[in-house]
């Protein structure tokens, strides 16, 4: 089950650019344990869903996790061996933007050494550098 919107109002999108910080999602919301990005780049579906699934396997049913990126962005791609020209291509996949200070996923009820080792183990499902945080109680 490959992550993509119902709905969008545009059907193709521009590549855009990825330089600065995120803007939002910077900080643990919801539970005790995340990954951060340190990299810029672009998350797939695919990818998303990979690392919800070794997440949860690791856990076997205890904890919970929460997802906080969603690929809202369509990327179009070409045929192979078509000539240039012709137009844009259909769309191939769905990515989420990552920028730096982004936390990707979140997890709680669950000892901090099995957090930090299912989450490295969705780290490496990645192609962006991350860090592991904790949740910083504010006074």
């Amino acid at each position: 089950m490959v992550m993509m919107p119902k709905k969008t109002k545009h059907r193709k999108a521009q590549k855009g650019q990825r330089r600065g910080l995120s803007k939002g999602g910077n900080f643990i919301e919801f539970g005790e344990f995340g990954i951060q990005a340190l990299d810029r780049g672009w998350l797939t579906g695919q990818q998303i869903e990979a690392c919800r699934v070794a997440i949860n396997r690791h856990f076997q049913r205890k904890g919970k996790v929460w997802i906080r990126v969603f690929p809202d962005k369509p990327v179009s791609k070409k045929p192979a061996e078509v000539r240039m020209g012709k137009g844009k291509g259909n769309v191939d996949h769905w990515v989420a933007v990552i920028r730096p200070g982004r936390v990707l996923f979140e997890v709680a009820n669950v000892p901090k050494e099995e957090a930090q080792d299912a989450l490295r183990r969705a780290a490496a499902k990645l192609g962006i550098k991350t860090r592991f945080v904790e949740r910083v109680e504010v006074v």
